[in-house]
């Protein structure tokens, strides 16, 4: 269905606005616009942004656009007015420096299955070691005991404790299997 439009404000009568509310022309336009903006970033998310913001000042400002077939082109230069001032406020913010802000890598160090061989060889290394060794190196390293708990707990001295937790870390430092994850 067509609809007439008059052109001529002659005959007295006025021409009903396309879009009587910001929102008819939001649901309208929307498509239209996002690919606008979708023009002007390189991220779908920054143009979903930089679309929010010029409607957001279209918005502020729609009681005084007196003529909204001329909607679009205001939308547009929003659009580029606003992403122009993004351009240049980000320009500013970034400098160059002697050195990466970011730590080097380390290598296995968050992954998941270097971490779970490591702990899988660690326990099979405790493991190796005499009961009394291996008990008070459980209770001062993975239940986090001081040497004065520890001794309490398993019922011997704080020296006692000390020799004993000595000799087990020289065993596991010198376990072949701990080397290879090392």
């Amino acid at each position: 269905m067509t609809t007439l439009v008059c052109t001529s404000a002659s005959n007295g009568r006025t021409r009903p606005a396309p879009y009587p509310s910001f929102a008819s022309y939001v649901r309208a336009r929307q498509p239209v616009l996002l690919r606008t903006a979708r023009s002007l970033t390189a991220n779908p998310n920054d143009a979903e942004d930089l679309l929010q913001t010029a409607l957001a000042k279209t918005y502020v400002a729609w009681e005084r656009i007196e003529d909204h077939r001329a909607l679009d082109g205001y939308v547009r230069r929003a659009l580029v007015n606003t992403r122009t001032s993004q351009w240049r406020k980000r320009k500013v913010d970034e400098f160059m420096c002697d050195e990466l802000p970011e730590p080097e890598p380390v290598i296995g160090g968050n992954d998941p299955a270097e971490q779970q061989a490591l702990h899988d060889a660690m326990w099979q290394a405790i493991m190796k070691l005499p009961a009394r060794q291996r008990a008070m190196v459980v209770l001062r390293y993975y239940e986090d005991l001081s040497e004065a708990q520890t001794a309490e707990v398993l019922g011997v001295s704080v020296g006692t404790v000390k020799s004993a937790v000595s000799r087990a870390l020289g065993k596991l430092r010198e376990d072949p299997e701990l080397g290879l994850v090392r």
